[in-house]
């Protein structure tokens, strides 16, 4: 589906029993729901998403996501929401404590869906 394949690990679950580690099997059913999830090198789960059946899912955001954590894991900056490359971030997170309460006056809606 994907030219030239993909360029970072997939796994299959056919007896369910990584889906069980991460809640997604269903018994009745004897298959995983339909989950994504974004461990990283460290073996920390850094997003997850769980989609109906009858829903698609959005490989854009996916993308979005992993260029997140990727610019988040090399600067220390912390990625608001919608983020993508070129638009503004937050401080670190030691220095995003001070503008608890107050990040509306860094960071604007506008960032995220213009």
């Amino acid at each position: 589906m994907v030219p030239g394949g993909v360029r970072f690990p997939m796994l299959s679950d056919p007896g369910g029993r990584i889906g069980a580690l991460y809640g997604v099997y269903d018994e009745e059913r004897k298959l995983d729901l339909r989950g994504r999830f974004i461990v990283d090198p460290e073996g920390n789960l850094q997003s997850m998403e769980i989609v109906s059946v009858q829903v698609g899912r959005n490989v854009t955001e996916v993308l979005r996501q992993l260029r997140a954590l990727r610019h988040q894991q090399e600067t220390g900056e912390l990625m608001p929401c919608g983020w993508e490359p070129g638009k503004p971030t937050l401080p670190r997170e030691a220095e995003a404590s001070k503008l608890s309460g107050e990040v509306w006056k860094n960071w604007k809606p506008r960032n995220a869906f213009s």
